[in-house]
């Protein structure tokens, strides 16, 4: 089971499509985009702004006297406010080859001209001046004499154009961008509608295709929202009889365990209009907006009622209000927050409107959403276990080519912890992996190398990987493997690899867990001598110790403070919890100083024993951690058949979920009912442990 399947048909494969749609002729004209008149009128304005028209070759006065030598000028156009003159060439000169250079790529008339300009520098009746002497130097009469021209009003014209194109531009963006916006999900809506709800509405133009058939490995989940469906079929089956529709329930569950799925499961069963949206989508930067988004959705689902709504991740919005005092009193989700708590309240229970929500963080969200008569029900999705993770295998598989060896049950075994996202990422890399290898139907070897991707990243055999740091992993994986295979509450080993993968790993050790819920002190601290098995081979064989056991030591760590902490597994600490679920005590800590220096005392000594029992154990075994390394050096990846033969069977006798899954499959239909009387008797006169 995924989270991550189609949400429904796109309009196109609706059902309820009319069927005479499809003799209608596709439009042969090409549908005008909006989003290209805006780039020309942009390009016109960059081309205007930065390329403006050709500029007229600068000459000196040098150049002039010899033009004027010539007798090449019949005109001289004075600009005193532009601060230059525009020198205008005979009708003869313009041919001459002294001056096609500089004219050919001159962007007017040639004839009309002005050809050249000449900066003017001081006052302007000193070019005048020049203009007289140089003509009396070179002799010209009275008809021959250039004409000369000072202009001395303001050019208004080209900055009054310039600034018309830019007025013009700008109303021209301004018109069109307004019209935009009256219209409804144009792209300049978002000022006007900023308010209105962004949920995504799957009605029977969209409907939901989605069933509880897609849904596996939720059983107990899908009973609970049956009912939801059966509220909204049904509805008078239970107001009859006096009771109450649940206005809303929450989905409580890890990431990848299905939440979203069955939402959209629930909408696909009961048929009715379907509002989907995040949290974040009511967050805007803008003040107000949220809580207008909230009226807007329950205002929407009211007309479309009976409904759906379902808000996926509601944490973004529904976070204890009071705990970050850093914003202040007027931060906007808390305005939103409680807009959400007030339409909760607001609608009546027949109104038709059931709210499911969606959060892996239900520690961290508002008492006041959680109470009943908002959301009614909490249900919770946790990881499947064998039998669900085998129905998720099942779903996932159909699809898929798949050899005869294959059995759902075996690859449910092996991935122990796997929620359904991780397995469709198993089948889905398994099938890629298959056709990597050319090969017409996935295999079992597909599926473990797949596994192994999954949990340890890609494998990277081009790795370089010194001769002296491949003995150094070698020994540190045949050290957790010797550590497991002699410790009593170790999970059963599946396989040790000495294949780089992932970011960092140079080689890991897979195990296989038990489900269970409850561990012992026992089992905690075999667990954590498991661990510390690789730095402790490095410190016998070696006498020294590397930088590889840095991923060990954080679990332990871990583990260890989560034991004198949260679990009263010290004597000198006491039977105290320190775990803060609802962040009360965020700003300080609730022991003090003293008992901080004795929770570090003691999950040292913790460590420092366990580190002892560790090297005592290799130490003693250590002929088989030289067997167990070397084979691996050979190998590089042995299983549990291979340890079984270097080491001999595991002296504890401990059966795994999946024998025994398969010895009660395999078990007669007397001794499986007698079995499962023993389990009811013993869990009826077993204590409920409190979360």
């Amino acid at each position: 089971m995924s989270e991550n399947q189609q949400s429904g048909e796109s309009p196109n494969t609706s059902p309820n499509r009319n069927p005479s749609d499809k003799n209608k002729k596709p439009n042969k004209f090409p549908q005008i985009n909006f989003y290209w008149f805006y780039a020309l009128i942009v390009v016109i304005f960059l081309v205007i702004t930065f390329f403006p028209s050709q500029e007229l070759k600068e000459i000196n006065k040098i150049k002039l006297s010899e033009m004027i030598k010539k007798h090449d000028v019949s005109k001289i156009e004075i600009l005193v406010y532009q601060g230059k003159a525009n020198i205008y060439l005979t009708e003869g000169a313009v041919n001459k080859e002294d001056y096609k250079k500089d004219l050919k790529d001159f962007g007017g008339s040639k004839m009309k001209g002005p050809h050249y300009s000449l900066p003017i520098y001081g006052d302007p009746n000193n070019l005048e001046v020049f203009i007289k002497d140089t003509q009396k130097e070179n002799n010209y009469t009275d008809t021959e004499k250039i004409q000369v021209d000072a202009n001395t009003d303001k050019d208004y014209s080209g900055n009054m154009l310039s600034w018309l194109i830019y007025i013009a531009l700008f109303v021209g963006l301004w018109v069109v961008l307004f019209r935009r916006m009256g219209m409804q999900g144009g792209p300049g809506s978002q000022i006007f509608n900023i308010g209105k709800s962004k949920a995504t509405l799957f009605d029977k133009d969209t409907k939901v295709n989605i069933t509880f058939a897609d849904v596996a490995g939720l059983e107990e989940a899908k009973v609970e929202v049956m009912e939801i469906v059966d509220f909204l079929k049904n509805p008078k089956k239970y107001t009859n009889l006096g009771g109450k529709i649940p206005k809303g329930a929450l989905l409580i569950g890890p990431p990848g365990t299905g939440k979203t799925l069955l939402a959209k499961a629930v909408a696909g069963e009961a048929n009715v209009p379907f509002f989907s949206l995040s949290g974040s989508d009511f967050v805007e930067m803008f003040v107000g907006v949220g809580a207008s988004r909230v009226r807007d959705l329950f205002r929407q689902a009211k007309e479309k009622a009976p409904c759906i709504i379902f808000i996926d991740e509601i944490d973004a919005i529904g976070r204890a209000r009071g705990k970050n005092l850093m914003q202040g009193g007027n931060d906007e989700r808390e305005n939103t927050l409680n807009q959400l708590l007030t339409e909760m309240d607001g609608f009546g229970t027949d109104s038709g409107v059931i709210i499911l929500a969606a959060t892996n963080r239900p520690d961290i969200l508002d008492t006041a959403l959680m109470r009943p008569g908002r959301f009614d029900r909490q249900i919770s999705i946790d990881a499947p276990d064998l039998k669900g993770r085998e129905q998720i295998f099942k779903v996932h598989l159909k699809p898929l080519k798949l050899s005869a060896e294959i059995d759902p049950k075996k690859l449910s075994a092996q991935t122990p912890g796997f929620a359904g996202a991780d397995i469709m990422n198993v089948c889905n890399e398994s099938a890629l992996i298959a056709a990597r290898k050319d090969k017409t139907e996935i295999d079992m070897q597909d599926f473990q190398d797949a596994i192994d991707r999954v949990i340890g990243g890609l494998e990277k055999k081009n790795k370089i990987i010194l001769p002296e740091e491949k003995k150094i992993v070698a020994y540190h994986e045949a050290g957790h493997a010797i550590a497991g295979w002699f410790l009593e509450h170790v999970d059963p080993l599946v396989k040790v690899s000495i294949v780089p993968r992932g970011v960092a790993a140079l080689g890991y050790a897979q195990y296989l867990p038990k489900e269970q819920y409850l561990y012992t002190t026992e089992q905690l601290m075999d667990s954590v001598c498991m661990t510390l098995g690789g730095r402790v081979a490095e410190d016998i064989v070696f006498n020294k110790i590397s930088t590889g056991a840095s991923n060990d030591l954080e679990r332990i760590t871990k583990t260890c403070y989560a034991m004198v902490t949260m679990y009263g597994m010290s004597k000198k600490v006491g039977q105290v919890n320190f775990y803060d679920p609802n962040s009360e005590y965020a700003m300080t800590k609730p022991y003090s100083e003293k008992t901080a220096e004795l929770i570090d005392e003691e999950v040292r000594d913790l460590i420092s024993n366990a580190y002892i029992r560790t090297k005592e154990l290799l130490t003693e075994k250590r002929e088989q951690l030289k067997i167990v390394a070397e084979k691996l050096l050979e190998k590089e990846i042995i299983f549990q058949s291979d340890l079984e033969e270097l080491l001999g069977k595991r002296p504890f006798n401990h059966k795994t979920n999946y024998q025994e899954f398969m010895d009660s499959e395999n078990a007669p239909e007397e001794t499986k009912t007698e079995a499962s009387i023993n389990t009811e008797e013993h869990r009826t006169e077993e204590p409920r442990a409190e979360n």
